[in-house]
């Protein structure tokens, strides 16, 4: 809030949530990065990602379909891939690169290996979670509610 402060009692005086000082406007920085945590998690799941990728390989003769030098190559591209975004996670990029290879995984499946392409959908739904849950921290980190934050 900026501007100069009113004397007289409102909404806003009520209640000064525990990590931030009345009338400063600041929000007290947590403790550690929650942010670096999420990171961690959106790296975690691309490696989990490529192993289910890597294990639908060995499914994938006995339903036929794919089970072809292009469809094996593709999906093989697409986990390491998978692996080496992982690692890509820390930068500003990593994000970006991780919901590109989910756009490519749905298409490649859709287009190649049926199954792939359904296990996409799927990691879709986990990236939107996920998702939401940064979007959610980060509003709290804003606000100053997260427990880290508190006096």
């Amino acid at each position: 809030m900026s501007g100069p402060v009113d004397d007289a009692a409102g909404p806003a005086d009520e209640a000064v949530p525990a990590g931030r000082e009345a009338g400063s406007g600041g929000v007290r920085p947590p403790a550690t990065d929650p942010m670096k945590g999420i990171r961690g998690i959106f790296a975690a799941t691309l490696i989990l990602e490529a192993i289910v990728v890597l294990l639908a390989l060995l499914v994938l003769p006995k339903f036929g379909e794919g089970a072809t030098a292009l469809g094996v190559t593709t999906m093989l591209l697409i986990a390491l891939a998978m692996i080496l975004a992982s690692g890509l996670q820390r930068r500003s990029y990593g994000l970006p690169v991780a919901l590109g290879l989910q756009v490519v995984t749905i298409g490649a499946g859709f287009w190649l290996v049926t199954g792939l392409g359904i296990m996409g959908v799927v990691f879709a739904i986990v990236w939107g979670v996920l998702l939401w849950m940064r979007w959610d921290v980060r509003r709290k980190m804003e606000r100053g509610l997260l427990p880290s934050q508190q006096a």
